[in-house]
């Protein structure tokens, strides 16, 4: 969370600086229509801004994801970045349409005159941009009504991922009327300042993610097709697992990352922790997947075996590298899977010595003894020590209980992959007896 908050706030801090570099919100003499003015260009250009990062990070650039420490921290700063779109676009287009309202119903008089920016930059160019205000203002408009219903359906939760994926991708072609609306009002004078040129970084940044966006090119290099090779379904814990034979062409992965499975089905692709090991021989991934939704409640009848599957990735570093030799696992629920994936790394591994002392930690509410026998054959393969905690039956896992299990805590990481509410607890009550919250490393279920 850290490096979310660090890259969050260092953007809008630093398009401040450089805005108030270039001009001001008191300007003289200071009146309604003079501050209108001057934080219209300010708010909109913090709106264009943090929709131009965002819809970067929505084409999912490797770079950026390895500096980010995964795609679901990716995620995080994404859904951030759109609350501050949110925000900054309603403001900017208040002053805009509502002053124009408050004229009307006489709250307020106008001035009567409108700037149209410094004269001495007055050229030829700029003077057709001039006259291209009005139908910029008209698709601003329009932009902005469909970009503020699609960040609201983005970010309420109970509208179901299917309809809220296939929305999301209008709001690339949004973004790019928003650029021509943002190019043509844009004060003339920023354009030689610095302000401008990382605005014309953000624009064509934007512009070019917005573009793989449309043309549906999101992850291409990273794709690879197979065939789901067997099915079981887990009617107790209400979870699935597919096995699927890749054609050649995947590099492979890690224990602990995830991909986007596409079946053949209209559903757009979701993602799923990567459950096995990586054998270029077999050529076999496994997911294991809860059903927490619509199209995972349906998942068990919905696909068959032989079924066409594509998956893009491999994405996140959740990935079991710390220098820490001794290590503490804790999975909650479905969260136990990108461990499967890494206890089945380890027993294929000759070479032990470089594994140190695992504690895994599985706390579920549900229970079905042929997965939980899977599991405890995988701990035993890996070397692992496996603690189960039924919910009904051992009660709550807390921080307590696991120092009590595990003498070496203090000289340990954490791994936690389970409801955030769960890892917000664990990590809180660590960090009271002075766990560092660098050793604490946690997968983010939650992409929205």
């Amino acid at each position: 969370m850290k490096k979310i908050s660090i890259v969050f706030w260092t953007t809008l801090l630093l398009i401040t600086f450089l805005w108030f570099l270039a001009d001001t919100l008191f300007p003289q003499p200071f009146t309604y229509f003079s501050f209108r003015q001057a934080f219209m260009q300010y708010s909109g250009l913090i709106a264009i801004a943090g929709m131009s990062l965002s819809l970067v990070l929505a084409v999912r650039p490797r770079f950026i994801e390895q500096k980010m420490d995964g795609l679901d921290k990716m995620y995080r700063l994404h859904k951030w970045l759109g609350i501050i779109v949110l925000i900054f676009a309603i403001l900017h287009w208040w002053l805009g349409a509502g002053t124009k309202w408050m004229v009307l119903w006489g709250w307020i008089e106008s001035t009567g005159r409108r700037m149209r920016g410094s004269q001495e930059l007055v050229g030829p160019l700029q003077q057709w941009l001039n006259g291209q205000r009005g139908i910029a203002e008209e698709i601003g408009s329009w932009a902005f009504y469909a970009t503020l219903l699609l960040l609201v359906i983005a970010l309420i939760k109970k509208i179901p991922y299917r309809f809220f994926i296939k929305t999301h991708k209008i709001l690339a072609v949004a973004y790019l009327l928003l650029v021509a609306h943002t190019i043509v009002l844009f004060k003339p004078a920023y354009w030689i300042q610095p302000v401008g040129w990382i605005t014309i970084l953000f624009l064509l940044a934007g512009t070019i993610s917005a573009i793989i966006m449309l043309l549906g090119a999101i992850g291409f290099g990273r794709k690879a097709k197979g065939h789901i090779q067997s099915l079981e379904y887990y009617p107790e814990l209400r979870v699935t697992e597919i096995v699927i034979k890749l054609e050649a062409g995947w590099a492979g992965h890690q224990a602990g990352q995830f991909v986007f499975v596409k079946t053949n089905h209209p559903e757009k692709a979701h993602p799923f922790t990567i459950a096995s090991a990586w054998d270029p021989e077999q050529r076999l991934v496994t997911f294991i997947t809860k059903a927490l939704g619509d199209y995972t409640n349906t998942l068990h009848t919905l696909l068959k075996i032989n079924d066409a599957v594509t998956i893009e990735g491999p994405y996140g570093q959740f990935v079991f590298d710390h220098k820490q030799h001794d290590q503490i696992w804790i999975g909650g629920g479905i969260g136990i899977t990108p461990f499967i994936a890494k206890m089945k790394q380890l027993a294929q591994e000759k070479d032990r010595s470089s594994i140190g002392n695992i504690q895994l930690f599985h706390t579920t509410k549900d229970y079905n003894s042929l997965a939980i026998k899977k599991l405890t054959d995988d701990a035993l393969a890996a070397g692992v020590h496996l603690h189960l905690f039924v919910d009904d039956k051992d009660g709550q896992l807390t921080g307590d209980r696991i120092r009590a299990l595990v003498p070496n805590w203090q000289n340990s990481s954490i791994w936690f992959c389970g409801p955030t509410g769960f890892y917000k607890d664990l990590k809180k009550n660590f960090a009271a007896k002075g766990f560092s919250s660098s050793h604490f490393h946690h997968e983010m279920f939650d992409f929205r």
